[in-house]
């Protein structure tokens, strides 16, 4: 009996991320294609991702680092490199003469190679970085990122990354759409793609947090000298976590280039890093359900719940005054101020759906009795 009560707030929450993805599909094939709604949908399904991955050094590994727009960059780059189509390269790399890579592979196979590529370079950055701790670690990590970033502009690479010129013509998330033989859409999929995609990526996550090597990762946030007399290679785990980490970030860098369709990296900035880090902190640094719960009213109150805020408003004769271009940021930067002061630990703490859903079904069960 206490296997099955355990068991419930695991399947409660497991139907709800499927109603989830069943409204998502239902409201994509009924709402207008250019609502608002899907832009925060797609948006933020890649920022929770990226959050999520985030989260797994900060939150459950205790490694302090601000690299992720460097990571991101290198997935974006890879996936758009890859996956433009042949006959497109003359004119995207038309100041390097049709550039280097004449082959495409498929999405998928993009998207893996996206992740390896971020994998790969924060192994070789790990092996002296990691060696810091706290503050140093977060410095070396961010300089990586503007480091990476002015690489790939550089010129003498425009073969590859087309120097500080635009990726584009690769495939978008409205590609993934069922079309007719007209060319005419009959199902719609641009949104449930990006959700469907940054959801498995999660799942291998939350696996890994609850796995082993999770556990190992946990006592490293908690206490490197007790990890350490435990067995726990500490190097080991550590550069573990930075890789599968830096991975997953460089898989969001490719969804993020399939949802602006075009990839420059002087977008890549450390500003969009602290975004990352803001959503972690507001959903609650070592919560997966936080972070993503974060990253969507995040991408909501940014692109679209404010936006009034920006623009001249009149009440008859009446101007409302404030409200003027960039007043949507003061609100929203006063808003976050307030969640921080009332949610110190974020909005879930540590804490997980499960979590929730299993405590209050204690509460009721002891109002029973």
């Amino acid at each position: 009996m206490n296997q099955k009560k355990s068991k419930t707030p695991m399947i409660i929450t497991l139907v709800l991320v499927a109603a989830i993805y069943v409204a998502v599909f239902i409201a994509e094939q009924t709402l207008p294609a250019n609502s608002m709604l899907f832009t925060v949908l797609k948006k933020g399904a890649t920022y929770a991702l990226v959050a999520v991955s985030m989260n797994l050094l900060n939150g459950f590994t205790g490694i302090f680092s601000l690299g992720q727009a460097g990571f991101m960059l290198v997935g974006a780059y890879m996936y758009g490199i890859f996956t433009i189509p042949i006959a497109q390269r003359a004119s995207v790399y038309q100041y390097f003469d049709g550039g280097m890579i004449q082959f495409t592979v498929p999405v998928i196979v993009a998207m893996i190679l996206a992740g390896l590529a971020a994998a790969f370079f924060a192994f070789l950055i790990g092996l002296p970085v990691l060696r810091l701790k706290s503050d140093y670690l977060a410095i070396a990590t961010l300089g990586f990122a503007e480091i990476i970033r002015a690489i790939f502009q550089w010129n003498g690479l425009g073969p590859i990354t087309n120097g500080s010129n635009m990726l584009r013509s690769f495939p978008s998330f409205n590609d993934f759409n069922i079309r007719d033989g007209q060319g005419n859409v009959t199902v719609y999929l641009s949104t449930l793609i990006p959700f469907l995609m940054a959801g498995v990526c999660i799942l291998l996550i939350v696996l890994l947090i609850n796995s082993s090597y999770g556990r190992a990762l946990k006592a490293i946030r908690d206490d490197e000298v007790a990890a350490e007399a435990m067995g726990i290679n500490l190097a080991h785990h550590k550069r573990l976590a930075f890789c599968v980490s830096s991975f997953f970030a460089g898989v969001g860098g490719a969804m993020l280039a399939m949802y602006q369709t075009t990839v420059q990296a002087k977008s890549f900035t450390s500003a969009m890093t602290y975004e990352i880090l803001l959503i972690v902190v507001i959903g609650g640094i070592g919560s997966v359900t936080g972070s993503v719960l974060s990253s969507f009213l995040f991408v909501a109150c940014s692109e679209w719940w404010l936006r009034f805020l920006d623009e001249k408003q009149m009440i008859g004769t009446f101007e409302v005054p404030l409200l003027r271009n960039g007043f949507r940021l003061v609100v929203f930067s006063v808003i976050i101020m307030i969640v921080v002061l009332f949610f110190r630990r974020g909005i879930m703490g540590d804490k997980e759906l499960p979590d929730l859903l299993s405590r209050r079904m204690k509460s009721e069960g002891r109002r029973k009795k």
